[in-house]
C-alpha cells in the first residue's frame, strides 16, 4: 500500500473510531511515521490514536512532535498519564516543550515531577529562550581528567544507560572545570592504565550556555561534531548540546529563512494542520508592506510620464527590465543569506563580496545584453534596442550590488537578513532600475 494511502486510512480509521483498526496501523508503523501522521491530524483528533501506543512507543513518538502537537495532546491526557510522560522526557525536551506553553500549565507540570527532575528542568528554563542553555542536556556522563582508561569505561558502562549521549565525553578538572572531551572510540582502543589527561582532546570546541543555539549548531555542522561541550561564564561544564537537537535547530533556522526570503512570516507547525487564517495572517502583513514600497515604480513612472509619450517604445521594455533586475538582485540577495548562516561571509567582507557581485552582475549583463540588443533590433529598431542593452548592462551590475550588499548590512544593524532578502530587494531594484532605464534613454536618444 502506498505511503499516501495509509495516511488516509489511519485518519478514516480515526474519524470511524475505528480503535481496533488503529491499535493495528500503530503496531506496522515506526514511531517518527506515527509522528508524521499524528502532526498532519487537526487539533484532538490525535490524542486518540497517541493514548493507543504501547507505554514503551509513547515516550519515542511524543519526542518526534513539534512542541505545539505535544501541547495539543498533553491537554488531551488525564492527569496521571500527563505527569508521567513527562517525567520519562528528556529534560531538554521537557525544558522546550514548557517554554512553550502556557504559565498555567507549565506550573502543573513543574508541580507534578520528581525533586531531581523538576531542578533540571527550572534550570533549563532559566536560559533565554533560544540559548544553548534551552537545548542542551544536563544528563552526560562526566569523567574526570585523573581517572585511568579503563576506570573511566568502568563509569560509562555505570552510567551510560541513562544519559542521552556517551559517544562524546566531557573530562573535567575539580570543580567541573572543562578540560576536553574524549571519544568513546578512543577509549576503547586506549591502554588500560593511560590516565584521560594524556588521551583528552583539550582542543574540543565548547561553547557557553548563553550563546546562540543556531551559532552552535552551526559549529557543529562545520566541525562534523556528534556533541558540542556547554560550559558556564566562569569554564565549569554544564551539559552538551546533542546532533539530533542541532540538525533540528539547523532545520527550523533554514525554514524560518526560507519564509521570510520569499516575504511570508514563519509558521513552525506542519502545513497539513496549520490553519487558513494563520496562512493568510503570516503573508499578508509582508506582502502589504511590499505593496507600499511598490509605490515607488508608480512614482517613477509618473516623473518619466514625458520621456515615455515622446518614445513609447520604451514602454515596451519595461517589465523584462525590473523582472531581469528583480532576478539577479533575488539571486544574490539568496546567495549571501546562505553564506552567512553557514558562516562562508561575515560583515567585514563587505568590500570583497561588493567587488566579486558587481563583476558577476556585470558579466550576467554583457550576456543578457547580447540577447537583448537582437530582440530589441528586431522588434523597435537599433537605436531603441541599443538603450535596453546599455540598460540590462547597468541593471544587472547595480542589482547584484543591491542583492550582496542588503542581507550584510542588515545583519551588521541586528536585523535578520532573510528579511531583507529577495521580494524586498526586488522591489528596490524595480524603483532604481526604471531611474537607470529612463536616464540612459535620455542620454542614447538626447529627449
Amino acid at each position: 500500500m502506498a505511503e499516501g494511502e495509509r495516511a488516509e486510512e489511519l485518519l478514516d480509521l480515526v474519524e470511524t473510531n475505528d480503535l481496533t483498526g488503529i491499535r493495528l496501523w500503530l503496531a506496522e508503523h515506526r514511531p517518527y511515521e506515527i509522528a508524521d501522521e499524528l502532526s498532519r491530524m487537526a487539533e484532538g483528533q490525535a490524542t486518540i490514536p497517541f493514548r493507543l501506543l504501547d507505554k514503551d512507543r509513547e515516550l519515542e513518538v511524543f519526542e518526534e512532535l513539534d512542541p505545539a502537537q505535544q501541547q495539543s495532546i498533553l491537554l488531551g491526557l488525564r492527569d496521571h498519564a500527563f505527569q508521567e510522560l513527562l517525567e520519562e522526557m528528556d529534560p531538554d525536551d521537557r525544558a522546550r516543550l514548557l517554554g512553550e506553553v502556557p504559565a498555567k500549565i507549565a506550573t502543573r507540570a513543574l508541580a507534578g515531577l520528581s525533586p531531581s527532575e523538576r531542578r533540571m528542568t527550572a534550570a533549563l528554563l532559566g536560559y533565554p529562550e533560544n540559548s544553548v542553555g534551552r537545548y542542551m542536556t544536563p544528563e552526560t556522563v562526566i569523567l574526570h581528567r585523573d581517572l585511568t582508561v579503563s576506570r573511566a569505561l568502568e563509569v560509562v558502562r555505570a552510567k551510560g544507560a541513562d544519559v542521552e549521549n556517551i559517544y562524546t565525553l566531557p573530562v573535567v578538572s575539580d570543580g567541573r572545570r572543562m578540560v576536553g572531551t574524549v571519544a568513546l572510540g578512543d577509549l576503547v582502543i586506549s591502554e588500560a592504565d593511560r590516565l584521560l589527561k594524556d588521551v583528552v582532546d583539550v582542543f574540543a570546541p565548547r561553547v557557553r550556555a548563553y550563546e546562540s543555539v543556531e551559532s552552535a549548531a552551526r559549529l557543529m555542522q562545520e566541525a562534523n561534531l556528534v556533541a558540542l561541550s556547554v560550559v558556564d561564564s566562569e569554564e565549569r561544564f554544564v551539559g552538551m548540546l546533542t546532533f539530533d537537537d542541532a540538525l533540528e535547530v539547523i532545520e527550523a533556522a533554514d525554514t524560518e529563512d526560507m519564509a521570510r526570503q520569499s516575504g511570508a512570516s514563519p509558521v513552525s507547525d506542519h502545513y497539513v494542520s496549520v490553519s487558513v487564517l494563520r496562512l493568510v495572517g503570516a503573508r499578508a502583513v509582508w506582502l502589504m508592506v511590499l505593496l507600499v514600497a511598490a509605490t515607488l515604480t508608480v512614482n517613477v513612472m509618473q516623473a518619466y510620464e514625458a520621456t515615455l509619450e515622446q518614445v513609447t517604445a520604451l514602454a515596451l521594455f519595461v517589465p523584462m527590465l525590473i523582472g531581469t533586475g528583480g532576478n539577479v538582485g533575488a539571486q544574490s540577495a539568496t546567495a549571501i543569506v546562505r553564506a552567512l548562516a553557514v558562516g562562508e561571509v561575515r560583515v567585514r567582507d563587505l568590500p570583497r563580496v561588493l567587488w566579486k557581485e558587481s563583476r558577476v552582475g556585470f558579466m550576467l549583463g554583457l550576456t543578457l545584453a547580447v540577447l537583448a540588443l537582437g530582440i530589441g533590433s528586431f522588434l523597435v529598431g537599433t537605436t531603441i534596442a541599443s538603450v535596453v542593452a546599455c540598460t540590462v548592462i547597468a541593471i544587472c551590475t547595480w542589482a547584484a550590488v543591491i542583492g550582496s550588499a542588503m542581507p550584510l548590512l542588515a545583519n551588521k544593524v541586528g536585523v535578520d537578513p532573510a528579511v531583507v532578502s529577495s521580494p524586498m530587494v526586488a522591489t528596490l531594484v524595480d524603483a532604481t532600475g526604471l531611474i537607470i532605464y529612463f536616464s540612459i534613454a535620455r542620454m542614447i536618444l538626447g529627449i
